[in-house]
């Protein structure tokens, strides 16, 4: 394969022929082949299949003369033909066989490198294994330089194509039963019994990282395993192709466990909730970005790794020392394999925590070198760990590390400052120590994260938003479709870090440079939930236009968008010439073409009587006698102009099921306002609509409303630019959407089967981004099922590509769409004209229009019709 294939597309192209590519590390959905190489990756079925290193059969390579190169097993005849040549690959060989060869340098090898049981070891260049070799002793094995690069980090040569060895995939029934204890200590002990029971993982989770699962949308759902408050879980991993051989092994494992008195609790999870587990598990890097403030959990002494039976002791010393600089370490990751990710909390915007961060890290090295240990397990030496290399191993052993570095590049030019003559840990670093905090006044209120440059900092680089679309969820739609790192929440989190934290203009907003990082952001709120560290691009997206137009004014088109509610408003007034001019081709293309809209794009039709007049019309509405419960509905702005009749659907569904309808004069969401920087005016309208509701909205006599977008502005956004804080609050907590406050009153028994028909429909459902950020599908599925005969599913797709007046401006139409092929495109395509297709996005309906040509209705349209 090459360098640059994805590790999890790789196995989906395998597993049709039943074999996979076994390490599976918690970045499998982005991480790639390249990669892992490099870095010799490892992953959470290490146990099981072992590390990178053991899968390398081939590398096809770049020398440093920039000569090819095939690095195989050789055969002594083949090797000694390679080492007469008299090229850069011929002196690789003779000069790397030669330096290795004297028994004495062998020894010296054996004596410091790590323990060879510790399968996790990547202490410099993996010399170690070399010598194991027909060149060196009586061994069966060929001699492969391979594994020489297999780990070194760029830092030797470049591949271009890399022979991998596969594994037949594992068995197809698994089982989980994750231990919950006490104290870290208890934990460690049930390693070492348990990984006598032929485990495929066990990994290990701390409370710190526990407990920020809690403030995470995503991982929140997939901790519902977890008993009480436990200071660690273990998490083991069974698999069998019987189910009842499988069972067999849980119930054995289950008893080994209780002869120790270790657990104070266990779980046993199967089929998809193990798969919840994991992604628990897999969020843990990204989940320490998430801690609020400048302390973080920082990466230094993370990937030490020791034998499995050293692991207890190791860890009480690691604790005791870590006690001593009074430190609270985060603890977690692969406790089977003798690795535990850990990580001391320092803030390294204070030099005083600079200097503890190369004390423990010089203090951790010795006690490692005291179990024979490896710094380095799977995530390389680079410059954090390259200094200690000497003390590990000794004088002699790094100054063969630094003759094979000269051996491969004599220039130095590939990686330099890694592995060997490492460039300084505590220099060059991410933040100057002791400088001055920044404080940047900003529109929305960025006080949870302490400001808005914190909450850009909670970016750890951990790069979910990097993930495959395939991967689930809906980060990040632009990076699916440009595969450019410049178009990641990671990169625009970054990159205003940078400009904020060094941009010497009085308004550090303003800089081109963050409008192209920023243009192609969707703002579909994902990063808010998806990412581990809850980075929020689109609130700093927001608030970045807000100020860079502060400095450079507002564009005509961006005011159109913002302002769409008021330009409806005056449509409205003549809606039939309104429609003529958006309907017709050569009207409509010159407004287009002036606009800066993609002359693809239907221009929106204006309702002939919007929903607010169709209201206070309905003057022969039936009153009933007794309601079973009174809503307040928020008609927005898309609704009351441009889905009037879908508004209608849900009033008339509300009032069929019972429920009292009140409307109440209010402002528009500001949705659009947002969406476009213009903060000020949004401010206004939401400190307006809070004033409106905050004496009338409770848990009896909740708000609801029908567009995503528009009334989770309420539960998101509002919170960032309301003044009365407290009472945006209140109405956040008693707002909801339409299908959430029907799936409530499902679930209390109030609405039930029983009122609509019994007819057999197929409805496929795709959720907006909104409702998949700050609310979730789940509500929308269980009320289009209520009818007994409904057949529904949800849509595994992403974002469809609209996001509002994204996919209109003529620049962005193409992205559009290409987000929109993805998935979701061709999984409706792919339907059959007898299938429903419901979304609850006005954007949503219009792009699948305008990339399927199919009509998709929203969910109360659908359930209205169900009503007998």
């Amino acid at each position: 394969v090459q360098p640059g294939v994805i590790r999890d597309e790789l196995n989906g192209y395998l597993e049709p022929y039943g074999l996979f590519f076994g390490p599976n590390t918690s970045t499998s959905n982005r991480c790639m082949i390249g990669g892992m190489v490099g870095n010799n990756s490892s992953g959470t079925t290490s146990i099981r299949y072992g590390v990178t290193r053991d899968k390398v059969l081939e590398i096809d390579a770049i020398l440093s003369d920039g000569s090819k190169a095939v690095f195989k097993a050789l055969s002594q005849e083949d090797i000694n033909n390679k080492k007469n040549t008299v090229t850069a690959e011929g002196k690789i060989y003779h000069e790397t066989i030669e330096l290795l060869k004297p028994k004495e340098v062998q020894a010296g090898i054996v004596s410091e490198f790590p323990d060879p049981q510790i399968h996790r070891r990547n202490t410099g260049y993996a010399i170690d294994e070399i010598i194991n070799s027909n060149v060196f002793n009586n061994s069966q094995n060929n001699l492969n330089l391979c594994k020489l690069l297999t780990g070194s980090e760029g830092t030797l040569a470049i591949s271009t194509a890399i022979k991998l060895a596969l594994d037949d995939l594992p068995p197809s029934y698994n089982a989980m039963v994750a231990f919950h204890f006490n104290s870290i200590e208890n934990c460690l002990k049930l390693v070492e019994p348990v990984m006598q029971h032929h485990l495929y993982a066990c990994e290990m989770m701390d409370d710190t990282i526990l407990n920020l699962t809690k403030h995470n949308k995503t991982q929140e759902q997939n901790r519902f395993f977890i008993e009480g408050n436990p200071k660690a879980i273990l998490m083991c991993e069974l698999r069998d192709d019987s189910e009842s051989v499988l069972q067999k092994q849980i119930d054995k494992l289950l008893v080994a466990s209780a002869e120790t008195h270790l657990s104070y609790a266990y779980a046993v999870l199967k089929g998809d909730n193990v798969n919840k587990a994991v992604e628990l598990r897999k969020a843990g890097l990204g989940l320490l970005g998430n801690m609020v403030g400048d302390k973080k959990a920082v990466a230094c002494i993370e990937d030490t790794a020791v034998a499995l039976n050293d692991l207890p002791n190791y860890i009480s010393e690691f604790t005791n020392l870590m006690k001593s600089y009074g430190q609270e370490a985060v603890y977690y990751a692969h406790a089977g394999a003798g690795e535990l990710h850990l990580r001391p909390i320092l803030n390294l915007k204070d030099s005083k925590d600079v200097d503890l961060f190369r004390e423990i890290t010089t203090e951790v090295s010795k006690l490692i070198k005291k179990y024979k240990g490896s710094m380095s397990g799977e995530h390389g030496d680079g410059i954090v760990r390259g200094a200690f290399i000497p003390d590990l191993i000794g004088p002699e052993n790094y100054r063969i590390l630094k003759k094979i570095k000269s051996i491969f590049d004599p220039h130095n030019i590939f990686n330099p400052g890694k592995i060997v003559d490492a460039y300084p840990m505590d220099k060059n670093l991410r933040y100057q120590p002791d400088k001055p905090a920044i404080e940047i006044k900003t529109i929305l209120d960025f006080s949870e994260s302490k400001g808005i440059l914190r909450e850009a900092e909670k970016c750890n680089g951990s790069g979910d938003c990097r993930k495959l679309p395939e991967s689930g969820g809906v980060m990040c739609p632009s990076y699916h479709a440009t595969r450019n790192e410049k178009d990641t929440t990671r990169a625009r989190a970054n990159a205003l870090r940078e400009f904020l934290t060094t941009s010497e203009q009085d308004n550090r907003f303003n800089h081109a440079e963050l409008k192209s990082v920023f243009d192609l952001c969707l703002s579909c709120k994902a990063c808010a939930s998806e990412c581990p560290s809850s980075v929020d691009v689109a609130s700093l997206k927001s608030e970045f236009q807000h100020q860079y137009q502060q400095a450079n004014g507002i564009a005509l088109r961006t005011k159109l968008f913002a302002f769409n509610n008021t330009i409806n408003k005056y449509a409205g007034k003549v809606p039939r010439v309104s429609n003529f001019v958006f309907t017709n081709k050569i009207i409509s293309t010159i407004l287009k073409k002036i606009s800066g809209i993609a002359t693809q794009r239907h221009l929106p039709i204006i309702s002939i009587k919007s929903l607010d007049k169709i209201i206070q019309d309905a003057v022969n509405v039936k009153v009933k006698k007794e309601y079973i419960k009174q809503v307040y509905f928020f008609n927005d702005e898309f609704t009351n102009y441009l889905d009037t009749s879908i508004g209608v659907d849900a009033l008339e569904l509300l009032e069929a099921l019972n429920y009292k309808v009140i409307h109440v004069k209010h402002k528009e969401s500001g949705r659009a306002l947002i969406s476009k920087g213009l903060l000020e005016h949004a401010k206004n309208v939401a400190n307006f609509n809070i004033k409106t509701f905050k004496d009338l909205i409770t848990e009896n006599t909740p708000l609801i409303g029908i567009e995503p977008s528009a009334i989770l502005t309420f539960r998101d956004e509002y919170l960032k630019l309301a003044d009365d804080k407290e009472s945006a609050k209140t109405i956040a907590k008693y707002t909801f959407l339409i299908e959430e406050f029907i799936q409530n009153e499902i679930k209390a028994g109030n609405i039930s089967s029983k009122q609509f028909h019994r007819l057999e429909r197929t409805i496929k459902f795709h959720g907006h981004c909104y409702q998949k950020a700050l609310s979730n599908q789940k509500s929308s599925f269980d009320i289009l099922n209520l009818p007994e005969n409904y057949n529904v599913s949800i849509i595994t797709s992403g974002c469809c590509g609209m996001a509002g007046s994204f996919g209109y401006e003529k620049e962005h139409y193409a992205v559009s769409m290409q987000i929109g092929e993805q998935l979701l495109f061709p999984k409706i395509r792919n339907t059959s004209s007898e299938v429903i297709i419901a979304a609850n996005g006005t954007s949503c309906r219009h792009q699948i229009k305008d990339g399927t040509q199919k009509e998709a209705l929203h969910p109360v349209t659908i359930l209205k019709q169900a009503l007998i």
